[in-house]
């Protein structure tokens, strides 16, 4: 390998990365006393504070986030329409907890569900959709799993729709900040509705249980949970400027603790991080070498969005590094990685994103691997 050093800024994110408190020139984060919890930005996915942020723990009705993205993925493909109508089952009717007190046997607008189920936190909403989407209840929890494996969530299990305690239902953090930033970022109309502090369903006025959205005119999500064995669970978002912030806390001892928390976490993250866009996705960086193809050369760089988040004020240090593989051989796929792409703030690496093909090219004929072959041996 080769490292090449650049005069311009790199971009995109190979990892989710963690800022080193030891070496940040910005004070420790809030230590709170709840059992789990985590800060990251939503652009670059950087951890800006975490406790046992990989520990599987119950959610409780932060569960409904999936439950709400399976329908909404319903609801792209066509499979179901907001001018359904639900029939609401017994088993919906009867289930306890949150709930938009639906009545048994009725039909109910889609529409009108949807609200019930990120509002109100429904239990019976949820129950009603996911049979309604999948036939049963199980049905639809198969397709929730399903979901958290293509998203890499790997300390995640669900049973159930609404996050009714089970020792086998569980998620963890960094887990619930990833499907965060899925949903904002593949659905972000039907985000919108979370940030909506009241709804009235068959003459009952209810109140969205996330405090902050009275406390902070910034914060516009997500969802709140409780049970006696979770404890207050509360999944928050909010955007200052073009930052926004995730945070998650479970496991608080009260539904006024939960918010505290939660608005701390916040706070430290918009008062000490700032977070640039260093380059666009499908920008080309550089060529690399290309050994035995058609073409000797290939344009190599990223395809997505590069995001960095970093203290406040030290952007202007921001230098960015290239190492390329010198021994690649065709054939090459666009996307295969052949290099990294690393950002550093003074000494102290910041990101590192893998550099990829941005074309394909084909292997050479005979001549062309012959040649190939003896040239590489003075240069490797």
């Amino acid at each position: 390998m080769f490292v090449r050093i650049i005069p311009f800024f790199l971009c995109l994110i190979f990892f989710i990365p963690s800022i080193s408190h030891a070496d940040s020139t910005v004070p420790e984060p809030p230590k709170l006393e709840a059992a789990q919890y985590l800060l990251i930005d939503y652009l670059s996915g950087t951890v800006l504070a975490a406790k046992e942020p990989d520990k599987r723990i119950e959610p409780a009705s932060i569960t409904k986030l999936m439950t709400a993205y399976i329908l909404y993925q319903e609801l792209e493909k066509g499979n179901i329409s907001v001018e359904d109508r639900v029939v609401v089952s017994q088993k919906a009717w009867k289930m306890d907890g949150s709930r938009m007190f639906l009545e048994a046997g009725k039909k109910v607008p889609l529409e009108r569900m949807i609200s019930g189920l990120i509002i109100q936190s429904g239990n019976d909403a949820a129950i009603a959709l996911a049979e309604h989407i999948s036939g049963s209840e199980e049905n639809f929890v198969r397709k929730m799993n399903e979901e958290a494996a293509r998203l890499g969530m790997t300390n995640t299990n669900f049973v159930n729709v609404t996050g009714w305690p089970n020792p086998r239902h569980y998620m963890s953090a960094r887990d619930i900040a990833s499907l965060t930033r899925t949903v904002i970022s593949e659905y972000p109309e039907h985000y919108k509705l979370y940030k909506k502090k009241e709804y009235s369903y068959n003459g009952i006025k209810q109140y969205n249980r996330n405090k902050l959205l009275w406390h902070d005119e910034t914060v516009d999500g997500a969802k709140t949970g409780h049970t006696q064995s979770a404890g207050y669970c509360l999944l928050a978002s909010a955007k200052r400027g073009t930052m926004r912030l995730i945070s998650v806390v479970l496991g608080a001892d009260s539904d006024k603790t939960r918010t505290n928390y939660s608005q701390q976490l916040l706070e430290y993250g918009f008062r000490f991080y700032e977070t640039h866009k260093l380059y666009d996705a499908n920008s080309v960086l550089t060529e690399a070498r290309v050994w035995k193809g058609t073409q000797s050369k290939v344009p190599t760089g990223i395809l997505e969005d590069f995001y960095v988040t970093i203290p406040k004020g030290h952007y202007s240090q921001l230098k960015g590094l290239m190492e390329i593989n010198k021994s690649i051989d065709a054939p090459i796929k666009r996307g295969d990685v052949i290099g990294m792409a690393i950002i550093k703030d003074l000494e102290r690496t910041v990101l590192q994103k893998p550099l990829v093909a941005m074309d394909s090219v084909d292997a050479g004929g005979t001549w062309t691997n012959i040649s190939d072959s003896v040239k590489k041996i003075f240069v490797e």
